[in-house]
């Protein structure tokens, strides 16, 4: 893993900032989140009204709240919204109740396997009301009545989400996605957000081949509402990855698209390899994250998804043990430094085509062999310019020459940056 750095300790700093934040499909904590990380890079806003027909869902009503608590009979919170935004069943209907606890239980949700912890818990489509709470407290309440009270609105309103564009030197599209629907968790998915933010930042201050296009928008109905929305110019995108679980200390995960051979595939499993990070490819499954929708047979686009413990992988997966705590500056900045390698070959990485196949040109009367005295590789670099010449046919690209011959992707790259000065080839 890649040692603590300034910006993995930045990015750590932007999780604890948007942690204590009540995040939802929708709502006001959305906006404040993306408020935040519009500090960072610039972001367009969109607001979909409640009823929006996307695709087969709908855009549901937007939930706010305000405070939520259950109260003993004393008044002192034995639960308390403000504590922690887990407290509350996401998208719980306003309630202000007085009642015995016996009746109070059937709306309240525990984890009696790991009695210290408070699960997340959400019943977006279905109108209840709920609390969280850990099975140590609950096993501590006595028996009487309790004042429950959740002050939130359920009403028309919107789904937000937002998009950050760099524009790169060709309209094809790689989209980078992460959601911003959980409350207090902090591996899942603020880590995912906060390494995205970082990437766009980065990919900023270079000249990309591709237009970048980061998307944080809610889980499942935010990305659907993003495809619905973008059907029409979906061709322009070429390749994508979703960021998710990006900040705990396992190893790093990928998850192939649907397609399983498109070139993100390749990519992120040419370079987990050729770093010797410990790591493991997964097969696609309609299961986990937004790589899902991506990957929907309608659109069957190249995106996969990168984490480093997957979803549900880990016992802190969705309770309050997933706190800024449980993710490190160096499994984050290791992340990010993850996706700008793969990034930096899927923009380098084309096809040309040799425009002296006939024979071996000569390449010391062209000054390519001068060009490399003193270089400790020199050897490496003239083996990568003699196999980007025998393999610059139209249907191979430097990828495959990556792996058909061993050497580094940079040599090869370098390469045919030096071949295509000369003369000799054409993407």
């Amino acid at each position: 893993m890649a040692p603590v750095t300034a910006v993995g300790e930045e990015m750590h700093a932007l999780v604890e900032r948007l942690y204590p934040l009540c995040r939802s499909i929708t709502g006001d904590g959305v906006r404040a989140t993306l408020e935040i990380v519009g500090e960072y890079v610039p972001l367009r806003l969109h607001e979909v009204p409640t009823g929006t027909q996307v695709l087969d869902w709908t855009v549901p009503q937007e939930w706010n709240i305000r405070d939520a608590y259950i109260a003993d009979s004393t008044g002192h919170r034995v639960v308390d919204f403000t504590a922690s935004s887990l407290h509350v069943l996401g998208y719980s209907v306003p309630v202000a109740r007085t009642m015995p606890l016996t009746e109070l239980r059937a709306h309240l949700h525990t984890l009696p396997d790991q009695p210290s912890l408070v699960p997340y818990r959400t019943s977006y489509y279905t109108p209840r009301w709920g609390f969280c709470l850990a099975q140590e407290t609950l096993d501590a309440l006595p028996d009487g009545d309790y004042e429950v009270r959740i002050d939130s609105t359920l009403a028309d309103g919107h789904l937000t989400y937002a998009e950050h564009v760099i524009p790169g030197q060709v309209p094809d599209e790689v989209i980078v996605s992460c959601h911003v629907c959980h409350p207090s968790l902090a591996n899942d998915n603020l880590a995912g957000v906060a390494v995205a933010t970082f990437l766009a930042r980065a990919l900023a201050r270079e000249t990309p081949y591709y237009t970048y296009r980061f998307i944080y928008a809610p889980g499942t109905i935010g990305a659907i509402t993003w495809l619905a929305r973008n059907a029409e110019r979906i061709e322009q995108v070429k390749h994508g990855l979703v960021l998710a679980c990006a900040g705990d200390t396992g190893h790093l995960t990928y998850k192939q698209s649907r397609r399983g051979d498109a070139e993100i595939d390749r990519v992120l499993r040419y370079v987990l390899t050729a770093s010797e990070r410990p790591h493991r490819v997964d097969e696609f499954t309609p299961y986990g994250y937004d790589e899902r929708q991506y990957c929907s047979p309608g659109f069957d686009l190249g995106v996969g998804s990168l984490s480093r413990t997957p979803y549900a992988g880990y016992p802190e997966y969705h309770t309050s043990a997933d706190n800024p705590d449980f993710v490190s500056p160096e499994a984050m900045a290791d992340t990010l430094a993850v996706c700008r390698e793969a990034f930096a070959v899927l923009d380098r990485n084309r096809r040309y085509v040799n425009l002296s196949p006939y024979g071996e040109p000569q390449l010391g009367r062209r000054g390519l062999y001068d060009s490399l005295g003193g270089r400790s590789d020199a050897k490496q670099a003239q083996m990568a310019m003699l196999w980007v010449l025998s393999l610059s046919d139209g249907e191979h690209g430097l990828l495959d020459v990556a792996e058909r011959s061993g050497l580094p992707f940079d040599t090869v790259a370098a390469a045919a940056d030096a071949l295509r000065g000369a003369g000799l080839i054409k993407a």
